[in-house]
């Protein structure tokens, strides 16, 4: 079965920015998150999906690999990868004009590279990290929160307790490496004999042999499992915030370190306040009455509703500033401030007494009442004299 084309997979084109990707990306896994589509078997693979296009063309090297193997090539690199977890063998995976020095190595010994993989799979090996996108409010971005997550992700083996082999069974050191996971072999070439090295056929490289492989994870050393794990987000974090949770990734095998979680942070808007930086806004509406006299008015903000001052003629759109009311800042320094945005709301429908005041206003005002409107006249007449 053909592999699916991983720009297709996020809606993208081939000439997509970084910032296009992560745009797509967002949006994606928004919709298909596990935690939206509980009990969806078609939407978590979805989500496995885009994480996994994302996490190839989010990374330069691996995106220009993919670009030049296509979907099946690369995926068969991948599979075939060299030590370490590089899929595309040594120096990086870059190669020299596209070939690479394994292939170079292909051609004179045959697919059995000098660098053979000594003790490749037989020492300790790291486990994977995991990604985790985690949505929040507004609220908990600023103030922070505690939060349960649920993984599913390598354990080790409780049964073997990560040694693959049945508990009283043997486990004996590989006769023909003696341990080693490799074998050394002399071979003639061109440049002369050259001493090389290539995973043990008896062992497959793991310098054991198990007698009898353990029956929960079959000789792996780790078991699948659900795991639930409480994060704790501190307080002014901001949409696109990466937290890492060191030690709880993937089990390492052969008694090696977990990996890390890598848990990301994704916002949702508020129906009432916008973000920028530690300083929060919001417009508040007043009417006519209020911004020419002045008024006390209330105010929702982060901590509750609160008394604010509006000015005697305060005109539309005049920003005022409430001090601490902001987002605390990561660094544990001060609060930011909240802007709020003054709208003078003109009314659309009034009684005829209502009328009636307005032009009594007006009469009396006479042309003091708008200063701006009789300057704007003066200088039309200046204009033409």
């Amino acid at each position: 079965m053909a592999k699916k084309d991983y720009y297709e997979v996020l809606g993208v084109n081939k000439n997509a920015s970084a910032d296009e990707l992560k745009k797509a990306y967002r949006k994606l896994a928004l919709k298909y998150h596990p935690d939206r589509n509980k009990g969806n078997a078609e939407a978590e693979e979805k989500f496995k999906e885009i994480n996994e296009a994302y996490g190839v063309l989010s990374d330069d090297t691996k995106r220009q690999q993919y670009d030049q193997l296509g979907p099946d090539a690369f995926e068969q690199a991948q599979q075939g990868g060299g030590a370490g977890g590089n899929p595309f063998g040594g120096f990086g995976g870059g190669g020299f004009g596209g070939s690479g020095m394994e292939d170079i190595f292909d051609m004179f010994f045959g697919g059995q590279g000098g660098r053979g993989g000594r003790g490749a799979n037989n020492g300790p090996q790291r486990g994977s990290d995991l990604r985790f996108d985690l949505e929040i409010t507004f609220e908990e971005a600023a103030f922070g929160v505690e939060k349960e997550i649920n993984l599913y992700r390598d354990e080790t083996c409780e049964h073997c307790h990560g040694n693959g082999a049945e508990p009283g069974s043997k486990v004996e050191t590989c006769p023909e490496c003696h341990g080693s996971g490799y074998i050394r072999f002399t071979q003639n070439t061109m440049f002369g004999q050259m001493v090389n090295e290539r995973p043990c056929s008896k062992c497959h490289g793991e310098g054991k042999i198990i007698s009898e492989p353990c029956k929960e994870c079959r000789g792996k050393g780790t078991v699948k499992k659900n795991k639930h794990l409480k994060v704790k987000i501190p307080a002014g974090v901001d949409n696109g915030s990466r937290l890492r949770v060191a030690g709880e990734g993937e089990a390492g095998a052969k008694g090696g370190p977990k990996g890390d979680l890598y848990v990301y942070l994704y916002v949702k808007q508020h129906k009432f306040f916008d973000r920028d930086g530690t300083d929060v806004h919001c417009e508040i509406p007043i009417n006519i009455v209020q911004a020419t006299l002045g008024a006390e008015i209330e105010v929702p903000t982060l901590d509750g509703k609160v008394t604010m001052k509006v000015p005697e003629g305060t005109q539309p759109g005049r920003t005022l500033r409430l001090k601490g009311k902001g987002i605390p800042s990561l660094r544990g320094g001060q609060r930011g401030d909240q802007l709020v945005h003054i709208k003078v709301v003109v009314p659309t429908k009034l009684s005829e007494k209502q009328k009636e005041a307005l032009r009594a206003f007006e009469k009396v005002g006479g042309n003091d009442i708008n200063p701006e409107e009789k300057s704007f006249l003066n200088k039309i007449k200046n204009l033409f004299k």
